[in-house]
């Protein structure tokens, strides 16, 4: 019998200190970009979204690709393009860490709307309130120290 997989992955991670690097023009050739290297590790970004000073993706993971190395791929190569293509972002750097929460086929649809609705989401909302909520949903333990 083949392998058959579905692991679907919301991932979010931040700008170096959560600086506003990622201005809408930047956005518009960041997202596409991160697509690109998704497909060409075997991932399939289904939706990327985010604002100033992080990013979301939906992820589908292939079996053979773990999730700490999607994210090196993901946030390493992204960050080598950035300095290559805006020479004035130098400066530029993703933070250390990253959340990644499983979601179930069901929870695509939301997903999706919720990425696409991050404008308007984080007039409201400080990313490191999305992140603790993220966080509590899913059950895991942090410290703020965890968060800066």
């Amino acid at each position: 019998m083949h392998s058959f997989v579905s692991c679907l992955m919301h991932v979010v991670y931040s700008t170096k200190e959560r600086r506003p690097w990622i201005t809408p023009d930047i956005q518009d050739r960041l997202w596409p970009y991160l697509g690109g290297i998704a497909r060409e590790n075997k991932m399939k970004a289904l939706k990327i979204g985010g604002v100033e000073d992080h990013v979301h993706i939906l992820l589908s993971l292939p079996s053979t690709l773990a999730i700490a190395k999607a994210m090196q791929l993901l946030k390493g190569n992204s960050s080598k393009w950035i300095h290559e293509t805006f020479p004035k972002l130098k400066a530029f750097e993703w933070q250390e860490g990253y959340g990644a929460f499983s979601i179930g086929v069901s929870g695509v649809e939301d997903t999706i709307k919720y990425i696409e609705n991050q404008v308007e989401h984080h007039r409201k909302q400080l990313f490191k309130d999305e992140l603790k909520a993220f966080l509590k949903k899913h059950g895991l333990e942090f410290e703020e120290w965890m968060l800066d």
